[in-house]
């Protein structure tokens, strides 16, 4: 039987730099287009609480076919459900004869026109999300939804499942095990590795770019300053693990609301901290190269890339029990630590801790740098073809062949 290159259609709500390797690496092994409902501008981006109006500074459409629906929502935004309307993707499903489709979750109305389009169609339908059990919802909701969960989530054909958390999710709500593949959020790791390196060879150059004391160690916050992502929670803690391991210091890169108030604490606290503003993805090796080590003080993440970014490049991670990556990527003892949310005291000892130990520091982001290995977008691919081949095999026979094995979907990634 000849070989067929498997037609797969994927729907996302726009483009989101973490996610374009991964369509990449899947470009190169079946015919894939991907489907997005909304075209984010610069404005939109500091709206979403990045702070300053900005483009990512990557390519984030080379390598794979995509295609921007038309939303016709009044009030378009990927962050609420009636934001993306896309009535043209129902089109795409029934005219493009999709071996499978793909949708990053059902937050927005247009993943429930593309899911219930595949049903009527009778194409297979994978998910991949990361919503987590751990996530702040009030109870009046979590009460609401669970009977519309576990109707729909058992439906799936298959669940594309990116880290233990997301899968604990999902079989909360009645997805069948046997048809869950590890598909692990990834970054770009070769990328990253690479220009942190080359920068790291010159450690007092990027130090002096932040105004890093040379030898000190540093800590590094990385993201929006938003309430969720505790930024004044670092600011606390740096001064907390300061007063105790005076050899340390912050540095805080990123921007949004909170930002002021941040500054403001550490002035008034006389925090060893410096604020590097906001970075673009190719900037931000320059903040990895300078640091020590990363620490996610958030109340929640359903998951957290940029501890693989950090990793990435060689730094350990301390993050809280509400950041997903917690047990897949963050090993206690292993790549990093993680303490309890909102307990700024223990997450001061950790980085007084990690900061004090050269050697134990230098045992972290070896065993760092090699676990994150195990989290690639090749490594999502892999999982992403198994699903494939799976929902393929049990799908009623239609006039083009199947593949015959799963080696025959791999050839490319050989």
């Amino acid at each position: 039987m000849s070989k067929h290159r498997l037609r797969v259609g994927i729907l996302a709500t726009h483009p989101v730099q973490y996610y374009t390797p991964w369509y990449r690496e899947l470009a190169k092994v079946v015919d894939l287009e991907v489907f997005f409902s909304h075209r984010q501008s610069a404005e939109d981006q500091a709206a979403a609480g990045y702070g300053v109006s900005f483009d990512w500074d990557l390519p984030l459409l080379d390598g794979y076919r995509s295609r921007f629906l038309e939303n016709i929502a009044p009030r378009p935004d990927v962050n609420r459900f009636w934001g993306c309307v896309t009535p043209s993707v129902r089109r795409a499903i029934r005219s493009e004869r999709f071996d499978s489709f793909i949708v990053h979750g059902w937050a927005t109305y247009s993943y429930v026109q593309a899911i219930t389009t595949c049903w009527w169609a009778h194409v297979p339908v994978l998910v991949r999300g990361d919503s987590t059990l751990q996530m702040t919802r009030s109870a009046w909701r979590r009460w609401m939804k669970a009977p519309i969960y576990r109707w729909f989530i058992p439906r799936f054909d298959g669940y594309l499942v990116v880290g233990t958390r997301a899968k604990e999710y999902l079989l909360s709500y009645g997805a069948d095990s046997d048809r869950c593949f590890d598909a692990p959020h990834s970054v770009d790791n070769e990328f990253f590795s690479r220009r942190c390196g080359t920068l790291r060879r010159d450690r007092s150059a990027a130090r002096a770019k932040f105004d890093l004391p040379p030898d000190t160690p540093a800590f590094l916050f990385v993201g929006r300053f938003i309430d969720r992502k505790e930024p004044l929670a670092f600011v606390r803690a740096v001064k907390m693990a300061a007063a105790t391991s005076p050899n340390i210091c912050g540095l805080m890169v990123g921007d949004g609301p909170l930002k002021a108030d941040a500054q403001a604490l550490a002035a008034s606290l006389h925090a060893p901290i410096r604020f590097g503003g906001f970075l673009n993805q190719t900037e931000m090796p320059l903040a990895y190269a300078a640091c020590d080590a990363l620490v996610v003080p958030s109340r929640w993440e359903t998951w957290g890339l940029v501890v693989n970014e950090a990793m990435a490049c060689g730094l350990p991670a301390i993050v809280t029990d509400g950041v997903a990556c917690a047990g897949d990527l963050v090993v206690p003892g292993v790549t990093g630590d993680v303490v309890p949310v909102h307990d700024i005291e223990a997450l001061a000892d950790r980085m007084a801790q990690l900061g004090g130990d050269l050697s134990y520091r230098s045992l972290l982001a070896r065993n760092a740098h090699r676990h994150v290995a195990n989290f690639t977008p090749r490594a999502a691919v892999e999982g992403t073809l198994r699903a494939l081949e799976y929902v393929c095999e049990r799908r009623p026979s239609r006039s083009r062949p199947r593949p015959t094995t799963l080696d025959a979907m791999s050839d490319g990634l050989r």
